[in-house]
């Protein structure tokens, strides 16, 4: 009899193992491993056959699939990540996964704090990315934010000092922020992973699928009132599409409780100074629902 491992795509064997080891940084592993026993004791407690309650649990999540569906643009379960909350609304052609992921159930910790994040994610060699990491970069800013910032991960100059966007594209991502007529330290600035990347390249879905959910747990302790993903990694990751960023720019969506809205990278900006114009018109629109005033020059 094939063992359902391998009948998994290597892509979506990734994705699961990811999630097993996040269930037990969690200390959830004796749910997975026991939970064929526990469906088998609650159909006998309602005598039902474990056929039956699996059947039941197909259909109900056939249901919330249909009902997650937010356009007619199909989004395939294993192009992304299907570990961020599904956006909830949006006018967009953006669609959610075809169903609610495990972490919807699981990652929302009780009591949560950025201290229990930084020590689950410890000395984290949990991907490969760590093999050619300095520091792992976990964030900047207040904790009280209403604004977040979210980025793909660490470049060299972050590698190094420990914090994101100090280089040159973070320097006009400061210039921007204060444009809004805040400062760094008013905001959270953070990456979809925290190790840098070999040669700056984008993180690999593996890699997003093992970190991101570190990233989730910092904003559910924020609770920031807007999020605001810097290029495609990000958005796409938290929106879970592999829809080009050009497609849902300046739109909002629902997140976690927060409003969401993708820009232009700054490191995009860097070679396409033109673009900055709409980068304004995207802030414009967090200043109006933050209630904030540009900064006078």
């Amino acid at each position: 009899m094939q063992n359902w491992e391998d009948s998994l795509e290597p892509g979506n064997r990734a994705r699961v193992e990811a999630w097993l080891r996040y269930g037990n940084d969690l200390g959830l592993g004796p749910y997975y491993r026991d939970r064929a026993v526990l469906q088998q004791d609650v159909a006998a407690s309602e005598g039902l056959s474990a056929k039956s309650v699996d059947q039941a649990a197909q259909t109900v999540a056939a249901a919330v699939g249909q009902a997650g569906a937010v356009s007619s643009v199909r989004v395939s379960p294993t192009s992304v990540p299907p570990v961020a909350g599904a956006p909830l609304s949006s006018s967009s052609v953006i669609s959610s996964a075809a169903g609610p992921s495990l972490f919807e159930a699981s990652d929302r910790i009780e009591g949560d704090t950025f201290q229990l994040i930084r020590e689950t994610i410890g000395d984290c060699t949990r991907c490969k990315l760590h093999k050619g990491r300095t520091n792992i970069v976990f964030g900047v800013g207040s904790l009280k934010a209403q604004l977040v910032f979210v980025g793909e991960g660490p470049g060299r100059d972050e590698d190094i000092k420990g914090e994101p966007f100090v280089g040159r594209a973070g320097k006009l991502l400061t210039q921007m922020i204060e444009a809004m007529g805040l400062r760094r330290e008013d905001v959270y600035i953070c990456n979809v992973v925290k190790c840098r990347p070999p040669e700056n390249r984008l993180p690999e879905k593996d890699e997003i699928t093992t970190c991101s959910p570190f990233l989730f747990r910092q904003i559910d302790v924020i609770r920031p009132k807007v999020i605001c993903c810097l290029g495609s990694c990000a958005s796409q990751t938290l929106l879970q599409t592999t829809q080009g960023i050009s497609r849902f720019r300046g739109e909002w969506f629902d997140f976690r409780g927060s409003k969401l809205i993708a820009t232009y990278h700054p490191a995009y900006l860097l070679r396409n100074p033109n673009a900055k114009g709409e980068v304004w018109k995207d802030l414009q629109k967090v200043m109006a629902v933050l209630g904030l005033q540009p900064k006078r020059k």
